[in-house]
């Protein structure tokens, strides 16, 4: 690269840094659109719509309906964020809060009535036409036809001519099929074991009497599908849809009229955020405060090279703001997590580059041919470490749940933009600076080889402390189970609790809450304490662990002593946990498909099924000491927990890996004098500055969040903290010890297969 053209790249690199980031602040137009203002926040960060529906009857319903229904729901109502709940409040109500919305009437409208589908014959019995085609007038004036009933729902499920109701449809989807005349969209459908027979006996009236079968929902035909055969194996199809988008809005409708229960609209509002501004504004700065001492960091050990990662690492965390809104992702404090472990792993590239440049300018390289070598050796590392990760966030993204998925989604782009900024841009600024004149040896340093320390040679003695604090953990989960009834101190999340309703005389805004009625309420309650505001309007809602009749009319009179609020303007009502068995359940099956999907992938690149289950332990082991943490500390294990273990899981995995490629590297050139001791150990020393400036930079951004975040941003910083340090410890200490001791006890047949 000649000097001019080093200019010019610097130059562009900053042009194009400047230009993201004015759009990340002010956006592209007046308004602000595509700044990160404008981004998505989830019910944490930013509020949304809470609405509450009341079971139709006056019996109260089964539990398992209950949670059939919530699953359901949970379902329908990700479509419009991924990070949307849904649980149980009291006996017969169900509550619903979707973050980054505020129009209540429109989600209302597009819910319809849950729980109220039928599919109707076109003529009863006598052939008298059950519905029929009228015109009407829009109010635009054009002229159409809709489809209406002659008689009402009651009046024909008495005469039979109601086929199927929505519990009899297993599932409804939306679908893009191939024939010989092209592509079309389609609604495909599966009914239960019960509704299979009632759809062919309906198929089958409807097909000889060349009849339709209508599909009715919230008061009106939402599809009057023509029949074209007798279907009995339960599955169907609607067909031609217009779009995807119309084919998905069917199916989308058809799910939620398939719920066990009738529900009602009790009441909506628009709540304010969870965690509220005070608590962004302090993420925000000590995001900036780490970021910028991550930077001054790398400038401080790596010179010339680690200005040319400040830039590329700037320009990372720019492109995740504007791809955030670019791909409308809804943030939450788990997404943050995400982002968090995608900066680790960006700075972790950048070092693994730099620790080979420096190697080969001590073996006597140039500065421009150890550059490239860097590169070219750390690729290997990089990719693989990478997309381990990029693997289990696949995973997470298409079989986690909804709230394990805005996770996935943004660790995913993060790893995705990390790989980019390293080997592409931090590359081509290093070569500008290379041109312009940066060509002394001073301004990158150089690294002389290292005695290899004996780390395998301490292993019984890791491996005794690893399982010593695994061991002390489970007895202290034991010694709570049985004294306590939790193992772990479960949040409302995991545990259900009570939601009290406070309308207060006057308006509070949550820093306030938090600060002047958090204090007593936690004295009363001996909980942590969630809080909502209702937007116009003076009511707050305290969510807490579960409260006995003296805990709520005490905390009654202190709302009348302290703020003057008589109990008719208090309400209590039980909410059921967030965390659904159904989603437990689906993140565990997820991790573990995670986990094996790396493993295979590990055995293909690394040719040595040791080198994946290795790293596995590894995995598992930081997973249990972090989980041991959790219940000797008591941190409170809340929606955060499964994004701190998936951001640790990902961290160890990593962390395993550069050394795995370093052995993998070494036992190229092992001579006959080297032991498989020597080599590991080797490859551990050589790694072993990675190690410590990689854990070094990842913690510096998490304890600047737990130093100044609020109360539940440092229960989910400080957990994070102990398993970056044990990510560190595990890589350096167990994975290769666990390798070697696997390579000495199932040798390879083949030695050429390592």
């Amino acid at each position: 690269m000649k000097k001019s053209k080093g200019f010019i790249v610097l130059l562009c690199t900053i042009l194009i840094l400047l230009g993201v980031g004015y759009i990340d602040i002010f956006g592209v137009d007046a308004e602000g659109t595509g700044s990160a203002s404008d981004i998505k926040l989830g019910l944490d960060l930013a509020g949304g719509v809470s609405i509450t529906y009341q079971v139709v009857g006056d019996e109260t319903p089964d539990d398992t309906d209950m949670q059939d229904t919530i699953a359901k729901l949970q379902k329908r109502v990700e479509g419009y964020s991924t990070e949307a709940i849904v649980y149980q409040e009291g006996s017969d109500r169900i509550n619903i809060e979707i973050p980054g919305v505020d129009d209540a009437n429109a989600i209302l409208q597009e819910l319809g009535k849950p729980g109220a589908l039928y599919f109707i014959a076109e003529t009863d019995d006598e052939g008298n036409a059950n519905y029929s085609w009228q015109p009407v007038t829009d109010d635009d004036g054009n002229a159409s036809y809709a489809c209406v009933l002659n008689q009402t729902i009651e009046e024909l499920e008495a005469e039979g001519s109601v086929m199927l109701v929505g519990t009899d449809v297993e599932t409804a989807r939306a679908a893009t099929m191939q024939d010989n005349m092209g592509s079309q969209h389609v609604v495909e459908l599966n009914m239960t074991k019960e509704g299979t027979q009632k759809f062919a006996a309906a198929t089958q009236r409807a097909y000889e009497r060349g009849e339709t079968l209508g599909i009715y929902y919230d008061g009106a035909f939402v599809s009057v599908p023509s029949v074209n055969g007798v279907f009995t194996d339960g599955y169907a199809q609607i067909s031609p849809m217009e779009s995807y988008e119309e084919a998905e809005a069917l199916a989308s409708t058809i799910r939620i009229g398939g719920l066990k229960l009738e529900l009602e609209e009790l009441h909506s509002k628009v709540v304010g955020a969870q965690l509220g501004i005070e608590a962004i504004n302090t993420s925000l700065k000590a995001g900036v405060i780490g970021f910028a001492l991550v930077v001054i960091f790398m400038i401080a050990v790596y010179y010339i090279a680690g200005v040319a990662s400040g830039i590329g690492l700037t320009l990372y965390v720019a492109l995740v703001v504007l791809l955030l809104k670019g791909f409308d992702m809804t943030l939450t404090l788990s997404g943050v997590a995400g982002i968090i472990l995608s900066i680790g792993m960006a700075v972790d590239a950048n070092v693994i580059i730099f620790a080979r440049i420096r190697e080969e300018l001590a073996t006597g390289k140039t500065v421009k041919s150890a550059v490239k070598i860097g590169f070219d050796k750390a690729l290997s590392a990089i990719v693989d470490g990478n997309i381990t990760t990029l693997i289990a966030a696949a995973v997470l993204l298409i079989l986690g749940p909804g709230t394990i998925k805005g996770f996935a989604q943004t660790l995913a782009l993060g790893i995705v933009l990390s790989m980019f900024t390293a080997l592409v841009v931090t590359r081509l600024v290093m070569n500008a600076f290379y041109a312009i004149g940066f060509k002394d040896m001073k301004w990158y340093g150089v690294t002389k080889e290292r005695k290899a320390i004996n780390f395998l040679g301490k292993k019984k003695v890791f491996f005794g402390i690893s399982l010593a604090v695994i061991a002390a953990g489970f007895i202290v989960m034991g010694i709570y189970k049985v004294n306590v009834g939790d193992s772990l101190n479960y949040s409302l999340e995991f545990k259900g609790g009570t939601a009290t309703t406070v309308n207060f005389n006057e308006r509070k805004e949550l820093e306030t809450v938090n600060s002047e009625v958090v204090p007593f309420i936690e004295e009363i309650t001996g909980s942590a304490v969630q809080i909502q505001t209702v937007e116009d309007s003076n009511e707050v809602i305290f969510k807490t662990q579960s409260l006995s009749v003296e805990q709520r009319d005490a905390l009654n009179q202190m709302f009348l002593d302290n703020f003057g609020v008589e109990e008719s303007m208090i309400t209590s009502e039980t909410i059921s946990s967030t965390i659904s068995n159904e989603m437990k359940s689906d993140t565990i099956i997820a991790v573990v498909i995670a986990i094996v999907g790396m493993l295979i992938y590990i055995r293909i690149r690394f040719s040595d099924i040791r080198f994946g289950v290795s790293s596995i332990v590894a995995l598992v082991h930081d997973v249990l000491v972090v989980i041991a943490f959790y219940a000797v500390a008591r941190v409170s294990v809340g929606n955060t927990f499964i994004a701190c273990l998936l951001t640790i899981v990902g961290y160890s995995v990593n962390a395993t890996i550069v050394v795995f490629d370093r052995v993998r590297e070494n036992m190229v050139d092992m001579t006959r004098r080297d032991t498989l001791e020597d080599i590991v150990n080797k490859s551990i020393t050589q790694t072993l500055s990675r190690s410590i400036f990689t854990s070094l930079t990842t913690l510096i951004m998490v304890v600047a969040l737990y130093i100044l975040g609020v109360t539940s941003i440092r229960d989910f910083a400080l957990p994070l903290i102990v398993g970056i340090i044990c990510g560190a410890y595990s890589s350096v200490c167990l994975a290769g010890a666990l390798w070697c001791v696997l390579r000495k006890k199932f040798p390879p047949k083949v030695e050429s297969d390592s």
